[in-house]
Protein backbone atom coordinates (compact mmCIF):
# COMPACT_ATOMS: atom_id res chain seq x y z
CA UNK A 1 0.00 0.00 0.00
CA UNK A 2 2.88 2.43 0.93
CA UNK A 3 4.44 1.63 -2.42
CA UNK A 4 1.14 2.41 -4.25
CA UNK A 5 0.72 5.79 -2.29
CA UNK A 6 4.45 7.02 -3.33
CA UNK A 7 3.73 6.20 -6.69
CA UNK A 8 0.59 8.41 -6.80
CA UNK A 9 2.30 10.97 -5.05
CA UNK A 10 5.11 11.39 -7.57
CA UNK A 11 2.30 11.09 -10.64
CA UNK A 12 0.55 14.21 -8.37
CA UNK A 13 3.69 15.45 -8.09
CA UNK A 14 4.70 15.61 -11.81
CA UNK A 15 1.28 17.33 -12.26
CA UNK A 16 2.46 20.07 -9.80
CA UNK A 17 5.47 20.75 -11.60
CA UNK A 18 3.29 21.30 -14.76
CA UNK A 19 1.82 23.90 -13.06
CA UNK A 20 -1.45 22.76 -12.33
CA UNK A 21 -3.00 24.09 -9.28
CA UNK A 22 -3.06 21.34 -6.65
CA UNK A 23 -7.14 22.55 -5.35
CA UNK A 24 -8.25 22.56 -8.71
CA UNK A 25 -6.99 18.58 -9.34
CA UNK A 26 -8.34 17.49 -5.95
CA UNK A 27 -11.40 18.97 -6.88
CA UNK A 28 -11.77 17.76 -10.36
CA UNK A 29 -10.63 13.93 -8.78
CA UNK A 30 -13.52 14.33 -7.07
CA UNK A 31 -16.48 16.34 -8.75
CA UNK A 32 -15.40 15.03 -12.08
CA UNK A 33 -13.34 12.12 -11.78
CA UNK A 34 -10.92 13.70 -14.55
CA UNK A 35 -7.75 12.95 -12.73
CA UNK A 36 -7.98 9.28 -11.52
CA UNK A 37 -4.36 7.59 -10.97
CA UNK A 38 -4.64 5.90 -14.76
CA UNK A 39 -4.78 9.84 -15.77
CA UNK A 40 -2.50 11.33 -13.90
CA UNK A 41 0.12 8.69 -15.16
CA UNK A 42 -0.61 9.01 -18.84
CA UNK A 43 -0.29 12.90 -17.96
CA UNK A 44 3.45 11.97 -16.57
CA UNK A 45 3.79 10.36 -19.79
CA UNK A 46 3.03 12.93 -21.88
CA UNK A 47 5.19 15.14 -19.65
CA UNK A 48 8.10 12.84 -20.06
CA UNK A 49 7.89 12.66 -23.66
CA UNK A 50 8.45 16.39 -23.76
CA UNK A 51 4.49 16.55 -25.39
CA UNK A 52 3.41 18.68 -22.57
CA UNK A 53 5.43 21.05 -20.53
CA UNK A 54 2.53 23.49 -18.29
CA UNK A 55 -0.68 22.40 -18.11
CA UNK A 56 -3.48 25.14 -17.43
CA UNK A 57 -7.11 25.46 -16.56
CA UNK A 58 -10.12 24.13 -17.67
CA UNK A 59 -11.45 25.06 -21.74
CA UNK A 60 -14.48 23.36 -21.60
CA UNK A 61 -16.49 20.66 -20.00
CA UNK A 62 -18.57 18.00 -22.23
CA UNK A 63 -20.76 15.15 -21.59
CA UNK A 64 -17.83 12.87 -22.38
CA UNK A 65 -14.65 14.47 -22.10
CA UNK A 66 -13.00 17.88 -20.42
CA UNK A 67 -10.54 19.99 -22.33
CA UNK A 68 -7.58 22.09 -20.49
CA UNK A 69 -5.46 24.63 -22.08
CA UNK A 70 -1.80 23.45 -21.72
CA UNK A 71 2.07 24.49 -23.18
CA UNK A 72 3.54 22.03 -25.64
CA UNK A 73 6.53 21.31 -27.32
CA UNK A 74 5.84 24.14 -29.98
CA UNK A 75 2.21 25.64 -29.56
CA UNK A 76 -0.33 25.77 -26.88
CA UNK A 77 -2.29 22.57 -27.01
CA UNK A 78 -5.56 21.78 -25.83
CA UNK A 79 -5.60 18.49 -23.82
CA UNK A 80 -9.18 16.41 -24.07
CA UNK A 81 -9.32 13.75 -21.25
CA UNK A 82 -12.43 11.20 -21.96
CA UNK A 83 -13.47 10.07 -18.40
CA UNK A 84 -13.41 6.63 -17.91
CA UNK A 85 -15.19 6.23 -14.82
CA UNK A 86 -18.63 8.50 -15.60
CA UNK A 87 -18.50 8.39 -19.25
CA UNK A 88 -21.13 6.56 -20.71
CA UNK A 89 -19.87 4.67 -23.74
CA UNK A 90 -23.33 3.10 -25.25
CA UNK A 91 -23.56 6.25 -27.15
CA UNK A 92 -20.11 5.81 -28.62
CA UNK A 93 -20.64 2.38 -29.79
CA UNK A 94 -23.23 3.24 -32.57
CA UNK A 95 -20.43 5.46 -33.85
CA UNK A 96 -17.40 2.65 -33.56
CA UNK A 97 -19.57 -0.90 -34.38
CA UNK A 98 -19.67 -0.68 -38.33
CA UNK A 99 -16.56 0.98 -38.93
CA UNK A 100 -14.04 -1.45 -40.78
CA UNK A 101 -11.10 0.46 -38.91
CA UNK A 102 -12.17 -0.99 -35.38
CA UNK A 103 -13.50 -4.26 -36.06
CA UNK A 104 -11.45 -6.12 -33.67
CA UNK A 105 -12.11 -3.73 -30.70
CA UNK A 106 -13.24 -5.54 -27.34
CA UNK A 107 -16.45 -3.96 -25.76
CA UNK A 108 -15.26 -2.95 -22.42
CA UNK A 109 -15.93 0.52 -21.79
CA UNK A 110 -12.26 1.14 -21.08
CA UNK A 111 -11.34 -0.38 -25.09
CA UNK A 112 -14.35 1.56 -26.25
CA UNK A 113 -12.85 4.68 -24.64
CA UNK A 114 -9.18 4.47 -26.41
CA UNK A 115 -10.39 3.65 -29.53
CA UNK A 116 -12.55 6.43 -29.70
CA UNK A 117 -9.97 8.28 -28.46
CA UNK A 118 -7.11 6.98 -31.15
CA UNK A 119 -10.36 7.61 -33.68
CA UNK A 120 -10.68 10.72 -32.83
CA UNK A 121 -6.85 11.67 -33.67
CA UNK A 122 -7.39 10.06 -37.19
CA UNK A 123 -10.15 11.65 -38.39
CA UNK A 124 -8.60 15.07 -37.71
CA UNK A 125 -5.85 14.04 -39.44
CA UNK A 126 -7.85 13.02 -42.58
CA UNK A 127 -9.61 15.92 -42.53
CA UNK A 128 -6.70 18.20 -42.38
CA UNK A 129 -5.17 16.28 -45.36
CA UNK A 130 -8.16 16.90 -47.12
CA UNK A 131 -7.98 20.42 -47.03
CA UNK A 132 -10.59 21.07 -43.64
CA UNK A 133 -9.70 23.30 -41.14
CA UNK A 134 -9.60 21.39 -37.89
CA UNK A 135 -7.16 21.28 -34.71
CA UNK A 136 -3.79 19.72 -35.72
CA UNK A 137 -3.26 16.34 -34.16
CA UNK A 138 -0.38 15.91 -32.17
CA UNK A 139 -1.03 12.12 -30.51
CA UNK A 140 -3.11 10.13 -28.19
CA UNK A 141 -2.08 8.00 -24.94
CA UNK A 142 -4.90 5.87 -23.50
CA UNK A 143 -7.73 8.38 -22.97
CA UNK A 144 -6.26 11.56 -23.21
CA UNK A 145 -6.13 13.43 -26.91
CA UNK A 146 -3.26 15.99 -27.41
CA UNK A 147 -3.96 18.64 -30.43
CA UNK A 148 -3.40 22.55 -31.10
CA UNK A 149 -5.26 24.53 -29.14
CA UNK A 150 -7.59 26.79 -31.43
CA UNK A 151 -7.95 30.33 -29.80
CA UNK A 152 -5.41 33.53 -28.52
CA UNK A 153 -3.91 34.25 -24.80
CA UNK A 154 -5.78 31.36 -23.76
CA UNK A 155 -9.38 32.19 -24.69
CA UNK A 156 -10.54 29.64 -27.00
CA UNK A 157 -12.34 30.70 -30.41
CA UNK A 158 -15.99 31.64 -29.94
CA UNK A 159 -17.98 28.54 -31.59
CA UNK A 160 -20.31 29.45 -34.19
CA UNK A 161 -23.81 29.54 -32.47
CA UNK A 162 -22.63 32.67 -30.30
CA UNK A 163 -21.05 34.65 -33.30
CA UNK A 164 -22.78 37.55 -34.12
CA UNK A 165 -23.28 37.53 -37.87
CA UNK A 166 -25.05 39.25 -40.82
CA UNK A 167 -27.00 37.61 -43.75
CA UNK A 168 -23.53 38.51 -45.97
CA UNK A 169 -21.34 37.17 -43.64
CA UNK A 170 -23.35 33.78 -42.61
CA UNK A 171 -23.64 32.94 -46.54
CA UNK A 172 -20.05 32.81 -46.70
CA UNK A 173 -19.36 30.92 -43.26
CA UNK A 174 -22.14 28.28 -44.88
CA UNK A 175 -20.19 28.25 -48.11
CA UNK A 176 -17.03 27.14 -46.48
CA UNK A 177 -19.15 24.46 -44.36
CA UNK A 178 -20.48 23.39 -47.32
CA UNK A 179 -17.53 23.20 -48.85
CA UNK A 180 -15.49 20.89 -45.89
CA UNK A 181 -18.67 18.73 -45.90
CA UNK A 182 -17.68 17.62 -49.50
CA UNK A 183 -14.11 17.60 -48.91
CA UNK A 184 -14.47 15.49 -45.61
CA UNK A 185 -17.02 13.01 -47.99
CA UNK A 186 -14.90 12.97 -50.91
CA UNK A 187 -11.47 13.45 -49.69
CA UNK A 188 -11.29 12.10 -46.57
CA UNK A 189 -13.97 9.91 -47.05
CA UNK A 190 -15.81 10.83 -44.38
CA UNK A 191 -19.15 11.81 -42.46
CA UNK A 192 -19.04 14.01 -39.62
CA UNK A 193 -21.90 12.65 -37.44
CA UNK A 194 -22.99 15.56 -35.73
CA UNK A 195 -22.49 18.61 -37.02
CA UNK A 196 -24.07 21.45 -35.61
CA UNK A 197 -23.44 25.54 -34.72
CA UNK A 198 -22.19 23.80 -31.37
CA UNK A 199 -19.43 22.50 -32.92
CA UNK A 200 -17.42 24.36 -35.54
CA UNK A 201 -15.56 27.12 -34.24
CA UNK A 202 -15.14 30.66 -35.95
CA UNK A 203 -11.69 32.30 -36.03
CA UNK A 204 -12.69 35.81 -35.48
CA UNK A 205 -9.20 37.31 -37.49
CA UNK A 206 -10.61 36.40 -41.06
CA UNK A 207 -13.78 34.51 -39.93
CA UNK A 208 -13.32 30.98 -41.71
CA UNK A 209 -15.06 27.80 -40.09
CA UNK A 210 -12.92 25.48 -37.44
CA UNK A 211 -14.66 22.21 -37.49
CA UNK A 212 -14.04 19.93 -33.71
CA UNK A 213 -15.43 17.42 -32.36
CA UNK A 214 -14.40 14.69 -34.93
CA UNK A 215 -14.90 11.68 -32.86
CA UNK A 216 -17.83 9.97 -33.70
CA UNK A 217 -16.75 10.86 -37.13
CA UNK A 218 -17.43 7.49 -39.42
CA UNK A 219 -15.90 6.22 -42.58
CA UNK A 220 -18.18 5.58 -45.54
CA UNK A 221 -18.77 1.81 -45.11
CA UNK A 222 -20.18 2.60 -41.64
CA UNK A 223 -23.85 1.29 -42.03
CA UNK A 224 -25.44 4.54 -41.24
CA UNK A 225 -22.80 6.89 -42.75
CA UNK A 226 -25.85 8.56 -45.00
CA UNK A 227 -28.17 8.29 -42.29
CA UNK A 228 -25.68 10.67 -40.16
CA UNK A 229 -24.58 12.77 -43.61
CA UNK A 230 -28.76 13.39 -44.12
CA UNK A 231 -28.62 14.58 -40.08
CA UNK A 232 -25.67 16.77 -40.22
CA UNK A 233 -27.32 18.27 -43.27
CA UNK A 234 -30.42 19.53 -41.55
CA UNK A 235 -28.70 20.31 -38.65
CA UNK A 236 -26.65 22.82 -40.64
CA UNK A 237 -29.56 24.17 -42.86
CA UNK A 238 -31.73 24.56 -39.46
CA UNK A 239 -29.44 26.73 -38.29
CA UNK A 240 -28.34 29.25 -41.49
CA UNK A 241 -32.22 29.24 -42.57
CA UNK A 242 -31.97 32.19 -39.71
CA UNK A 243 -29.68 34.02 -42.08
CA UNK A 244 -31.94 33.62 -45.52
CA UNK A 245 -30.63 30.71 -46.69
CA UNK A 246 -32.69 28.70 -48.44
CA UNK A 247 -30.66 25.82 -49.98
CA UNK A 248 -32.93 22.43 -49.64
CA UNK A 249 -31.58 19.74 -47.88
CA UNK A 250 -31.44 17.49 -51.49
CA UNK A 251 -29.75 20.49 -53.23
CA UNK A 252 -26.68 20.43 -50.21
CA UNK A 253 -26.84 16.27 -49.94
CA UNK A 254 -26.21 16.03 -54.10
CA UNK A 255 -23.60 18.73 -53.86
CA UNK A 256 -21.54 17.18 -50.76
CA UNK A 257 -21.61 13.74 -52.51
CA UNK A 258 -20.60 14.70 -56.45
CA UNK A 259 -17.50 13.91 -56.63
CA UNK A 260 -16.61 16.55 -59.33
CA UNK A 261 -15.21 19.27 -57.63
CA UNK A 262 -16.42 22.94 -58.85
CA UNK A 263 -13.76 25.62 -59.18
Amino acid sequence: MKKYEKKVQRIDTKVDNMRMRRKDTDSLKVKENVFDTATLKTLYTLSNKGIIHAMGGSISTGKEANVFLADGEDCECAIKIYRISTSTFNSMEEYILGDPRFENIRHRKRDIIFTWTRKELRNLSRAQNAGIRVPNPITTERNILVMQFMGEDGIPYPLLKDVSLDNKTANNIFETIKEYMHKLFIDAKLVHGDLSEYNIMIDPNDLTPIIIDMGQAVTLEHPRADAFLRRDIKNILRFFNHFKITVSPEEMYAFIRNSVKKN
